[in-house]
């Protein structure tokens, strides 16, 4: 088996999914990716773009969303602190709130209308989007953003005063 995929307890739309990792004297080796985790998306959906982003201890990023994109996201190296949230209106989990630690071999599949936010704990991190959308890219200008502290969320951040883009602010 090469992916332990389970939801999350809180938002069950949110899928976790687990890599089975060989470790030895050399190190490590994982697989992200396969065409079996297709599946996991609505018939007619594919995956079609990838983004890395490298971050600095207490960077925090987010919250960010979409109402199209799907969102396989990772942390390839480092460590951070995961936030998501349901945007939906009308969802019985409307504006709840799921943390995950994320390390390598771990990851989250988002979907479209739920908030994604990351703390970075590590010195540095590498963090991965594969995104899967119909029509053009949702750049952040047109995101759905709010603020990461909002207490309406709830988020229980391992840092108060991260570092911050003007956006997140």
């Amino acid at each position: 088996m090469k992916y332990k995929i389970y939801k999350s307890d809180i938002l069950t739309d949110v899928m976790i999914i687990e890599s089975d990792i060989f470790r030895d004297n050399r190190g490590e080796i994982y697989s992200s990716y396969d065409k079996s985790l297709l599946s996991l998306l609505p018939e007619g959906m594919r995956f079609i773009h990838d983004k890395f982003v490298i971050s600095k201890q207490n960077v925090l990023r987010g919250m960010h969303g979409d109402s199209k994109t799907w969102k396989l996201i990772s942390c390839v190296y480092g460590q951070v602190f995961q936030a998501v949230v349901d945007i939906r209106l009308g969802s019985n989990t409307f504006k709840k709130s799921a943390t995950f630690q994320l390390t390598p071999g771990k990851q989250i599949l988002i979907p479209p209308e739920f908030l994604n936010g990351y703390y970075v704990i590590s010195d540095i991190a590498v963090y991965h989007y594969k995104l899967a959308y119909k029509g053009d890219y949702v750049d952040a200008n047109e995101q759905i953003t709010m603020r990461w502290n909002d207490p309406s969320l709830n988020i229980k951040w391992p840092q108060i005063e991260p570092i911050l883009q003007k956006r997140d602010e």
